[in-house]
């Protein structure tokens, strides 16, 4: 055994056997104890020395090692799985692996294709399944690479020399040097979760066995719960959210008709107390509680009336402002807003004629209006 500090409480300990897999080729690595003491992580060098890296100084010439056989067989029926998926598709439709990558909850391969039906997903999905409930041997062996007609082999490696293969009966035989289960059955079920676009290839994400198994616990749970809240049993799911999304959209709409109403009266109310600024009218409001949305109603509503400048503010959160102004005013609403908003720690901007901003805290907004107006009165040209 060798050890070699490497930083303040960790320690890189060598050892001339170890049980522990380190992470390599898409899968990551064990972790356990040696003699007690926690193996965090577990690195190859170049030189192909497996480094263990441990809290704690390691004592004596010999450790006795643990693994945690949880993650471990869970890390070989996903492994294991993803051998299945590859194989699956590459004699269904020739599309070959690219890439794989373990999760810790998910696990992907990217396809070498651009395009991928949902029927293509569910038949390797259905073979891959096949295999496994066939239960069929899964052999490690070495062979020298000459040895191997390349025929023989779903991807050929690019390095000459003895080579550690992983065969599933009469399904699938690839060099791979990570850990696997001794028969198909064991993978347990597998679960193709979805696919996605990525770099001109197609990602599949999946789980297998154990984690098949917790998800659908997962799953079921949300499901349940949602029917409850819904009154409805979860195969109703769909047809009872559906509807519900429609009436919340009709609900919607009818809401937006009433405050574009709304905002018509307001804005009528409004002219009737503007305060004279030059020769056009000043509408300066804070809202106690509108959202945004309503802001731009009621602006637009007084625009349609001319030389109107209008300064209006929600303290709803975000707080936001809103400077508009009739198209025959001749001051730049954008960069008042700006210059005004920014004092506040606020930001936004817009147009000469409409702008819009928010403020990190509510009781700012009526200083920003203030501000504004003292500013628009110091343009006497402006307001001529």
């Amino acid at each position: 055994m060798r050890i070699a500090p490497a930083g303040a409480n960790c320690f890189h300990v060598f050892l001339d056997q170890t049980a522990f897999y380190p992470t390599s080729g898409g899968q990551s690595h064990d972790v356990g104890t040696l003699d007690g003491i926690t193996v965090q992580d577990v690195l190859e060098t170049e030189a192909e020395e497996i480094i263990h890296v441990t809290a704690a100084a390691l004592r004596g010439e010999h450790v006795h090692g643990v693994i945690d056989w949880g993650r471990r067989f869970d890390h070989m029926q996903q492994h294991t799985g993803q051998h299945l998926l590859s194989a699956a598709f590459l004699r269904l439709f020739g599309f070959p692996t690219v890439s794989f990558h373990l999760g810790a909850e998910t696990s992907t391969i990217d396809l070498g294709t651009s395009t991928l039906a949902g029927r293509q997903l569910r038949a390797a999905e259905e073979l891959a399944n096949q295999v496994v409930f066939e239960n069929r041997p899964v052999h490690i062996r070495f062979q020298q690479s000459a040895e191997l007609a390349e025929e023989a082999l779903r991807r050929r490696v690019e390095r000459a020399g003895e080579w550690r293969l992983i065969e599933i009966a009469d399904f699938d035989l690839i060099p791979c040097g990570g850990t696997h289960v001794t028969r198909t059955g064991e993978v347990g079920l597998i679960w193709v979760r979805g696919l996605e676009k990525q770099k001109g290839n197609v990602r599949v994400e999946f789980v297998c066995g154990g984690r098949v198994l917790a998800w659908a616990r997962t799953e079921h749970r949300i499901l349940t719960e949602a029917a409850q809240l819904l009154t409805t049993g979860a195969a109703e799911l769909p047809r009872v959210i559906q509807k519900q999304m429609a009436e919340l959209r009709a609900a919607e709409k009818a809401r937006w008709r009433l405050l574009e109403r709304l905002a018509g009266y307001e804005a009528r109310a409004l002219l009737a107390e503007a305060e004279a600024l030059g020769k056009y009218r000043l509408v300066c409001k804070v809202f106690a509680e509108a959202e945004v949305g309503y802001l731009r109603l009621v602006a637009g509503e007084l625009l349609a009336a001319s030389g109107v400048v209008a300064l209006l503010a929600t303290g709803s959160q975000p707080a936001s402002v809103i400077f508009a102004r009739s198209a025959e005013v001749g001051i730049d609403m954008g960069v008042l807003l700006r210059e005004v908003i920014t004092e506040f720690g606020g930001k936004g901007g817009g147009k000469p004629d409409f702008a819009q901003g928010s403020l990190p805290a509510a009781e700012r907004v009526e200083a920003v209006l203030t501000l504004a107006r003292e500013k628009l009165r110091q343009q006497p040209d402006a307001l001529e």
